[in-house]
Formats: C-alpha cells, structure tokens, sequence
C-alpha cells in the first residue's frame, strides 16, 4: 500500500472540533448560571432526507451534553406553517429550526419559493438560525443590534457564522483593528452564493473589510462593505482564487472540484459542502502554508446553540408574555 504524501511545509488540517470546543465551553458556562438547564431548541423535520435526520440526531445529542434542551418535532410537510405557528407562540419554546430543503424551489402562493416563506414564517423572537427577513435584512445593512440601544446583538445564519469564527480561530482576523475593518486588506473566494450560506457569508466578510469574490454557476461578482461591483467579464474563477487568502467552498455536488494549484501558498481553505470540493491530499501535499477545514458541521451546531442563547437573552420576556407570534421591535 502506497504511503499518503507528506503535507508541504507549514501545511495543515484544522479539525472542526478545534474550532467548536471554547465555544461549547462558553456555552455550558453559561447555561451552569442558568440552574445548569438551557434554553429550549425545537427542530421541525418535514422531509425524509436521511441526512437531514442525522443531522437533527447530532444537533440533539450536541446539545444535551451542553446541558441544552432540544425537541425534534417530525411533522407533514402540509402541516408544516400551522406546527411552525404554534411553537411561534408556545411560552416553552426559546428557538425554532427547520431542517432544509422540505419544499426545495417549489413556488409559494405568498411568492418566491415556500422554503423562503418558511423562513420567514419564523418568529424573529425564535429564529435560531438567523434566516428570516428580519435578520438578514439586518446582515446586509451590516446592523449588528435589534435594538437601538445597541444592548441586543442579532443572530447571524449559523454555518456563515460558523466559518467567520473559523477565521478568527486561525488569526485571519486582525484583532487590533476595530470591529468591522478587522479583514481590511485580506481577499476571499466564496464558491456559491446560496441563500443560506454563500452570499450571507460574503456579505459578513465583506462587512468586516474583506474584498470578496463571489463565484457561481453563471456569474462572477465583487462583494464589498454594502455594495455588489460587477468585474470585468473577462475574469476567472482561476484568476480570483489565485489571489485570494480565504477560499470557501459550498457547492453541494460531488462532481466539482477545484484544482489545489490555484490556491495560494498560506492561504485558508474552508470546505462547508457536504461533499468534498477539493483533493484534500493534493492540496496539503502542494501548497505550502495552507490550512484547509474539510467540514465546519460542529462549529455551526456550536453557533446555533450560541444563538439560541443569544434569543433567550433578548426575548425571554416576551416569549413568556406568548408574543412569540408577533414582533414589534423596530
């Protein structure tokens, strides 16, 4: 049997859980003041994708042994919005989440498709994940509070989160600058501009000073602080990723794959796909510098559970009063 080629000088692979574990430590200190039981997660799984249902298993279990308590809620995907309702307003209930895809693109009489309705079904007071309308207006705009006081911090979606602290973890972050401009200077490479991860993250790195490339099936853009540049149509994806120091990769095929000779040496290489986006071997094997994360699924249960306690915080009085169904912050 061939020997598996040594890494490149400097080259390394960062595992998820390295990442993950402070924050679960912050977690469960916070939940030891709370009387050691957390706020409340229920999970609304309406499909039948066997990994959607794994990955609400793991979410559970994750959660207990943060001492987090989490109700896995397996309901028809006609039942849907009037269960989504319900824990809307039900006082137990801290944070809501929804196992995507459970219509996928199918249109919605509301209009768009009706997983986006879904999503903003989801009461703000309860959106573990950050994807309703109300937060993601907030993310583009780059409003960092609910409140104008500036004493609640919004919650982000939790895998772009996830792959922010990522970022900071590895010192991509400049710490000496103040918040917002602490990427000044750094360029990234964002492969899909999904909804729910691809463009809020180049939206959240661009926020904070990056210079972003945001790469998809049919287009090429810049993000920037607050605004979208179209480049020169005669730009590659070769070219953009050859500069870049933060390349993300999120294309959920097994057919792509990026070839490990365009990523710079010292550069950041995160892999939030289910699949694998690039030859992980390659890539150590040839590039000097390089740090590649191959999944970032423990650091995002990490940033959802951070968020549901986020939501307790700022709502906690309001859900107890059962207005969980309705939001009248400005």
């Amino acid at each position: 049997m061939a020997e598996a080629p040594a890494n490149a000088p400097g080259a390394r692979k960062v595992l998820a859980d390295e990442v993950a574990a402070p924050f679960r430590e912050e977690i469960r200190e916070a939940v030891a003041t709370m009387g050691g039981v957390g706020p409340k997660l229920v999970g609304f799984l309406a499909n039948t994708d066997p990994a959607a249902k794994k990955y609400a298993e793991w979410t559970g279990k994750a959660m207990s042994a943060d001492n987090l308590r989490f109700e896995l809620r397996e309901v028809q995907e006609s039942n849907l919005e009037e269960e989504l309702e319900k824990a809307n307003k039900e006082v137990g209930v801290d944070g809501i989440m929804i196992y995507y895809p459970v219509f996928g693109q199918r249109p919605s009489f509301h209009g768009g498709s009706h997983d986006d309705y879904l999503r903003d079904t989801v009461s703000p007071y309860k959106d573990a994940e950050g994807l309703n309308h109300f937060y993601r207006r907030a993310l583009y705009q780059n409003k960092r509070y609910v409140d104008s006081e500036s004493t609640k911090k919004c919650v982000l979606p939790c895998t772009p989160l996830a792959v922010v602290k990522t970022l900071e973890h590895l010192q991509v972050y400049d710490p000496s600058l103040p918040v917002g401009e602490r990427m000044t200077g750094k360029t990234a490479v964002v492969v899909n501009r999904s909804e729910v991860v691809g463009r809020p993250v180049a939206a959240m790195l661009a926020n904070d000073g990056a210079k972003v490339w945001s790469v998809d099936i049919d287009s090429v853009y810049i993000f920037m602080r607050g605004k979208l540049v179209l480049p020169a149509e005669s730009i590659t994806t070769e070219a953009a990723v050859k500069e870049a120091d933060i390349v993300i990769l999120g294309v959920p095929s097994e057919k792509y794959k990026m070839d490990p000779s365009w990523i710079k040496e010292g550069a950041v290489v995160i892999n939030v796909a289910t699949s694998k986006n690039i030859d992980e071997k390659a890539l150590l094997s040839t590039r000097p510098g390089v740090r590649y994360v191959g999944q970032v699924g423990k650091v995002t249960v990490a940033m959802l559970e951070r968020n549901l306690l986020r939501l307790h915080k700022n709502f906690n009085d309001k859900v107890k009063e059962g207005k969980g169904g309705d939001f009248y912050l400005s």
